[in-house]
């Protein structure tokens, strides 16, 4: 009788009933990290608890989920697919959780760096507005320090773009999102694309990020680097709208995120220069009060997690 019920349960039912919320995010955080241990400090578990528990997600699955490549952990076919719909059912679990729960309306006051302001963060507010179309979010754009200040004054509920400086981080909390690295970018037909970066520098007009921006130092350290510490820009800005237009103008060449002109590369108005430097790269995530709470400020966090893994991993 009990075999007959157990063949019944394995014919009926597509996922084990054993298969927890646990097992879910602690796959997709393996998912998008590709690394145990970074998981396992996130989560404030050991990495052996951590390992435990993808076992028990692949033993119920009855299939492996990752290959290990050196330390990574590298998705299998299988993996994959679950990911895929792994993520969307956690999302329409979260749209469902909200939808119970009593709306107040309200204001969610975000600010927003450049370096996610025409690609990443849309899409956050778009699926935002899905969930939680009750509240309005305000979003204010501004350089790193001002929105620095606003957070600290209590002017915007969050911040989401480059990590602050260890030094401006007393009572903030920073969560990783993903990594980005500061790239050489010109129009595409730019007729020096070929040439040596430092070469290519030393010959075209100079479009540098502002002396507050938070990636200027990165910046100035590869122009160190490469033997010209005291090139002078001809125009400071990490505007998308200025520098875009400059560059498609000129011969200019333009350090910056690679958020900012994700979408001129994928449509090939713009072009990069390899300058191959890793120290280029940085973290971006969320930053916030460490004891702040507000409406929606979660539901934001979450939708921002699950974004975040699909942005593409890249290289200087």
């Amino acid at each position: 009788m009990d075999n007959a019920k157990s063949a019944h349960m394995d014919n009926s039912e597509s996922i084990h009933p054993a298969v927890k919320l646990r097992h879910i995010r602690t796959f997709l955080d393996i998912a998008s990290e590709g690394n145990l241990s970074a998981v396992a400090r996130r989560q404030g578990i050991t990495q052996p608890a951590l390992s435990r528990t993808l076992a028990e997600l692949e033993t119920l699955l009855g299939q492996p989920l990752f290959l290990r490549q050196g330390r990574r952990l590298v998705l299998t076919e299988g993996g994959a697919l679950f990911r895929r719909h792994a993520t969307a059912s956690l999302q329409s679990l979260e749209a469902g959780a909200a939808a119970l729960r009593p709306r107040a309306g309200g204001t969610l006051r975000v600010g927003v760096l450049p370096t996610v302001a025409s690609w990443f963060f849309p899409r956050v507010a778009l699926r935002f507005r899905e969930i939680r179309p009750e509240m309005v979010l305000a979003v204010e754009t501004g350089p790193h320090f001002h929105l620095m200040r606003q957070l600290r004054e209590g002017g915007i509920d969050l911040m989401i773009g480059r990590l602050p400086e260890a030094r401006d981080m007393a009572g903030l909390s920073f969560e990783h999102l993903y990594e980005e690295d500061i790239v050489l970018a010109a129009r595409q037909d730019h007729p020096l694309l070929d040439l040596p970066p430092a070469e290519a520098l030393a010959r075209s007009p100079l479009i540098l990020p502002p002396v507050t921006a938070i990636i200027r130092r990165p910046v100035d350290d590869y122009l160190a680097s490469v033997g010209l510490p005291n090139l002078r820009p001809a125009v400071e800005t990490v505007s998308l709208a200025i520098g875009r237009a400059i560059c498609r103008g000129s011969d200019a060449l333009w350090f910056i995120s690679r958020g900012v002109i994700a979408e001129e590369l994928e449509r090939g108005e713009m072009a990069l220069l390899p300058v191959n430097a890793r120290f280029l790269a940085g973290a971006v995530g969320t930053t916030r009060r460490q004891t702040h709470e507000a409406p929606g400020l979660e539901t934001l966090e979450e939708i921002a997690r699950d974004i975040a893994r699909t942005v593409p991993s890249t290289g200087g």
